[in-house]
């Protein structure tokens, strides 16, 4: 016992000591400070950790920004973490220093299991490795040739997609889409992971152990706070969390076998990009686990954001019927009155109003209101303030968005913004950021464009087969949620109709 009061207490005063070193002595170095932000205290950091969680943080953001201004420094770990919520700061750190912002902080211990010790395109660190995994995910799968390889599979999961809606509301009834559109988004990233050639059964069995991981991904996040005690105080679900971890490796390591021993199918796969990839830093190919952790994270990135937006999209079209009135219009203007049943992604580009409607709600509804963090490699100024070494950057998606000195009305969906915009928003924010949805800079999702086609195309065909209204006597509720992603807190409903062709 003695033993035990003397280690806490040694850590505890190395603690204050440090935090007075830092924040109270008069001989500190002159210079530029942190940004402002609330006070701190020593261990335990800002005292709103102490009752608030980290997805509860959003609301906290819009209050310290309001007080302290555009750029405000919270104390979360052993380092600090800096909010930034402007996008000229944004764009100034991001793609004009951004081999300064371009690196990733260490993450907690479950996520390291997650991501292989970060061997994983958002998690790695900026370097060799990072480059030659996000070279080949862009120069491979996702390259113009390769996304248009997979019409077919789109236009058998619309399909699919469309059988299941209609099932749903047989009778007339309400039908709840969310989980439609999350299987259908999935089911196209399975495919285009794991090869065109998997049956319904493998596709939902792939879903069951990928959901398991992510439902459990929060309880799991205690094993972070001293993970050697909390591993043994929550022994059972510690368990639980190598067995969830183990039947996903169980699922994904016999699909990466088969790809590796098979015969090499006519269309790529992602997984057969990573079989004979080599780790320039390591010189060594890839393990069967750092191959399942980036296949995962290509399922889930490309599954959870895209079904977000698809069905805050949906909403506003139900919210707003005329501008679904609008859209149909245009796609029957590129279609003409014939039979046809699925709008082919060619004509995809000659609807400028489906593209603006997309815009809007990437503009209204980011699916993530904060990127993924950023790490400085040394000592920087921004607006005047330091960012030491090692701090943990954090650039606000939502405010840019929704600044009122950029856009005007900012709250209202008004597709029309873009129709009658001078010059098209660039989405990769090189020149300026007026919108980030995909981020921007060194570290901007490969994945924007594969995106974009999948909610042009889904959209679009959905609109073109039914018409989309809402519940009798239920109105929409276009209130927030956060958990992966910021999606409806209240899922939509709807009534859906026929229209005039076989559907």
């Amino acid at each position: 016992m003695e033993t035990w009061f003397f280690i806490i207490s040694s850590l505890c005063l190395t603690a204050i000591l440090k935090w007075l070193f830092n924040h109270v002595f008069p001989w500190k170095e002159l210079g530029p400070k942190l940004p402002p932000g609330p006070a701190v205290f020593p261990l335990i950091g800002n005292a709103i950790w102490l009752r608030k969680s980290f997805f509860q943080l959003e609301p906290i953001l819009q209050s310290l920004h309001a007080k302290f201004g555009n750029m405000i420094t919270l104390h979360i770990g052993s380092h600090p973490a800096i909010f930034v919520s402007d996008r000229s700061l944004a764009h100034q750190a991001l793609v004009k220093q951004g081999t300064v912002f371009a690196d990733r902080p260490s993450i907690s211990s479950t996520s390291k299991i997650y991501t292989s010790n970060q061997h994983t395109i958002s998690s790695a660190g900026y370097g060799q490795t990072w480059r030659i995994l996000r070279k080949n995910i862009t120069s491979e799968i996702l390259n113009h040739s390769r996304i248009r390889s997979y019409s077919h599979a789109r236009k058998w999961i619309l399909n699919i997609l469309k059988d299941r809606l209609v099932e749903s509301g047989v009778g007339g009834g309400p039908v709840r889409v969310v989980d439609h559109f999350r299987y259908a988004m999935f089911c196209l990233l399975v495919l285009m992971c794991f090869g065109d050639k998997l049956d319904e059964n493998q596709i939902e069995e792939i879903e069951d152990v990928q959901r398991e991981l992510q439902s459990n991904m929060i309880s799991f996040n205690i094993f972070n706070i001293w993970p050697s005690v909390t591993k043994v105080l929550f022994y059972k679900r510690w368990k639980k969390f190598l067995r969830v971890q183990q039947q996903q490796l169980d699922v994904l390591i016999p699909l990466i076998r088969a790809r590796r021993t098979g015969k090499q199918e006519l269309i790529l796969a992602y997984v057969d990009t990573l079989l004979e990839l080599q780790l320039p830093e390591e010189k060594r190919g890839l393990t069967e686990t750092e191959m399942v952790s980036l296949c995962s994270e290509f399922l889930n990135a490309g599954t959870d954001t895209t079904y977000t937006v698809l069905q805050w999209i949906m909403a506003n079209l139900v919210k707003h019927p005329e501008i679904q009135e609008k859209l149909f219009t245009e796609i029957k203007g590129v279609v003409g009155d014939g039979d046809t049943e699925v709008i082919e992604e060619d004509d995809l580009q000659k609807m400028p109003y489906l593209k603006a409607v997309v815009l809007e709600a990437l503009r209204r509804h980011p699916p993530a209101h904060i990127l993924v963090p950023h790490r400085v490699t040394r000592d920087v100024v921004l607006n005047g303030y330091l960012l030491p070494q090692k701090s943990t950057i954090y650039f606000m998606i939502s405010p840019i968005g929704l600044d009122p000195k950029l856009w005007e009305d900012p709250m209202a969906f008004k597709p029309e913004r873009f129709v009658d915009s001078d010059e098209p928003v660039d989405l990769t924010g090189t020149k300026e950021i007026k919108m980030m949805p995909f981020g921007a800079g060194r570290r901007v999702c490969p994945g924007s464009g594969l995106a974009m086609l999948h909610l042009e195309y889904f959209v679009a065909n959905l609109v073109w087969s039914f018409g989309w209204k809402a519940v009798a006597g239920k109105d929409v509720d276009m209130s927030e949620k956060t958990t992966f992603t910021t999606g409806m807190k209240t899922p939509l409903e709807v009534q859906l109709s026929s229209r005039s062709r076989k559907v």
